[in-house]
């Protein structure tokens, strides 16, 4: 038996993932555990959880994988400011003492925190490091159904690379063509990010979200100035409009210049329509150079299966246009496509392509519909449910499916506990919130009062396989929610001459379809497909949901809040539902009703959440 342990770590989404005799066996991002958004450090939650799920000790290991070579970024770093200087002095006096106090040796810490996790010195010999691209290119083609595939990573930066081109075939993975820093349609992206107001590296997906309220309006004025936009797809980015190299910060004044607004405060300046022409105008461009791109590559190499990874792979509209573009046959897309997923690439790296082991693709994949995370015992669910004094009835799992979905069918907001949690940034039916997609105020709803988020930002649907294509304008699997699609014509309901005149938020209140609640203002939905192979009970809800109602669809939302990751434990589970709007919560086999809970404790609790 051979057992890797692959690890990312010190940047941000830290993982931990076991490989064992080249099979995924658990997987988990720290964040889960530390309760800390984005935990950068090292995951020694995580590693703990993936060694007891293998049921192996941490000497058993034979060899621990990390997701970066230190030494390629320190002299990424090194070029940079001396190219730059005597720019970036300010970034270059804060970063090099970290690098050259921790980061240089990130060997030795690793070891240290190894030994201090409880092995022995033995382990220091173990470390192998996989290069950033090639982490994410592994973890988007081994575990892929593909026996060969194009291979495309996308993200801000690694070691060099930003952008980076693979073949794999079998067992192996050759890297073609590279991209490098500071040319990065991931900075690009966050760069934007920072202009519009929002957080780098956690609130792209809002930008993705707003763009749809929006014009493109500003796409040539960004094709023009910042990038330059080749035939095929590469680009080179004018560095005198972004700060990203050297400073502290994204954008430098001539970037507010250009666009005749300042970055957005999100303290104190509202989102407006600029703001969503801006978004809608950086989506345009990053679908153009994506598909400049594929296009550019199917061509070359006449390979028809593409794989995807890196922090960009999570742009599932520009994914949705890659699909129907029709370049390509199929696509598969890692779930966990960031960071956090280059701890299963690393490993898989190093059992593929260090220890040269042959390769069986799996169908449908090998990453088990991304639940590779804990799970809970019946019994440790009732136990912790008493210790938080839950008020709560056992029953079996077929009367629990039939009660939920008549919940569901009643307009309630139900938390959604079941099996192993998911791997990524999606929540697949093991840690959701689901709702009623019929109801045309369930968006607002959850938005402000269940998840105390922007009203905004869209809903996906969790919809059975068997169905999708009478629903949505899609064929095939989805099952990783990273796919957009739209609505289809005969489920939409024709809108009056006044609401098509609408601009902007104005949008946001009109129902656009017979699943209001997750067809965004330009119809479109990121859909998620069930199927009862990798998530049973998940699909049982549906259809008994489906069986009700004539509906196979539901709204499935992260079970958090903002600012939280995804539940992990039963605890956890029950805070966020004493906490929020959410009217009931299926836990195992254990049914809880809002309105049974004492008075006090929900109030104890919502006032622990507006503290937080």
């Amino acid at each position: 038996m051979t057992v890797i342990v692959g690890l990312s770590a010190y940047f941000h989404d830290s993982a931990a993932a076991i490989v064992v005799d080249g099979r995924l066996v658990a997987a988990a991002q720290e964040e889960r555990f530390s309760r800390k958004k984005h935990d950068s450090r090292f995951p020694r939650q995580a590693l703990d959880y993936v060694l007891e799920e293998a049921g192996v000790s941490i000497d058993d290991v034979d060899h621990f994988a990390f997701h970066d070579k230190p030494f390629l970024k320190f002299e990424r770093l090194i070029e940079t400011y001396l190219t730059y200087a005597p720019k970036g002095f300010g970034s270059f006096r804060r970063a090099i003492p970290i690098w050259l106090r921790e980061k240089l040796f990130m060997k030795s810490m690793i070891g240290d925190e190894l030994q201090d996790a409880g092995a022995d010195k033995a382990c220091r010999k173990k470390i192998l490091f996989a290069e950033h691209h090639q982490g994410h290119a592994a973890s988007a083609f081994f575990p892929s159904p593909f026996d060969e595939a194009l291979v495309l990573t996308m993200d801000g930066v690694g070691e060099w690379a930003t952008t980076s081109v693979s073949i794999g075939r079998g067992n192996k993975l050759e890297m073609v063509r590279e991209l490098h820093f500071p040319h990065s349609l991931g900075l690009l992206y966050s760069a934007f990010t920072y202009y519009l107001g929002f957080k780098v590296n956690s609130g792209e997906y809002k930008v993705m979200g707003l763009a749809p309220y929006g014009e493109p309006r500003f796409a040539d004025l960004i094709l023009e100035k910042l990038v330059d936009v080749k035939p095929d797809g590469s680009f080179r980015l004018d560095q005198s409009y972004f700060t990203y190299a050297t400073g502290l910060t994204m954008t430098g004044p001539a970037f507010a210049a250009l666009f005749g607004q300042p970055t957005r405060n999100p303290e104190t300046d509202r989102l407006t329509q600029f703001h969503m022409d801006v978004a809608a105008s950086l989506q345009a461009v990053t679908e153009e150079i994506i598909l400049r791109m594929t296009r550019s590559l199917a061509e070359e190499f006449n390979i028809r299966n593409l794989c995807l990874a890196g922090g960009v792979a999570l742009n599932c509209v520009a994914n949705g246009k890659i699909l129907r573009d029709g370049r390509f046959d199929d696509i598969w897309i890692q779930p966990a496509a960031g960071d956090a997923g280059g701890s299963v690439g690393a490993a898989m790296a190093a059992w593929h392509c260090e220890l040269g082991h042959p390769r069986q693709p799996e169908t449908p994949d090998a990453m088990r519909g991304a639940y590779v995370g804990p799970e809970f015992s019946q019994e440790a669910i009732e136990a912790a449910l008493d210790a938080c004094g839950a008020v709560y009835s056992v029953t079996d799992s077929d009367a629990l499916v039939v009660s939920v979905a008549t919940e569901l069918a009643s307009g309630k907001a139900v938390g959604w506990f079941q099996g192993r949690m998911e791997f990524g940034p999606r929540a697949l039916g093991g840690r959701s919130i689901l709702a009623d997609p019929r109801s045309g105020q369930m968006q607002k709803t959850l938005n402000l009062k269940v998840k105390f988020r922007e009203s905004f930002r869209p809903f996906a649907p969790a919809v059975l396989r068997e169905h999708v294509g009478e629903w949505f304008e899609i064929e095939g699997d989805s099952p990783y929610m990273l796919m957009v699609a739209d609505v289809r014509k005969s489920r939409r309901r024709a809108m009056s001459e006044s609401e098509n005149s609408l601009f902007g938020i104005d949008k946001l209140n009109v129902a656009r379809s017979e699943i209001p609640a997750v067809t965004h203002v330009d119809y479109s939905a990121r859909i998620q497909t069930v199927s009862a192979d990798t998530n049973p009970r998940f699909h049982a809800l549906l259809s008994a949901f489906n069986a009700q109602t004539g509906c196979p669809v539901l709204v499935n939302t992260s079970f958090n809040v903002r600012g939280e990751p995804i539940v992990n434990t039963p605890q956890d589970a029950f805070r966020c539902f004493m906490g929020t709007g959410l009217d009931v919560l299926a836990i195992g086999n254990c049914l809880l009703f809002k309105e049974e809970q004492t008075a006090a404790e929900n109030a104890s609790y919502r006032d622990a959440y507006e503290l937080d």
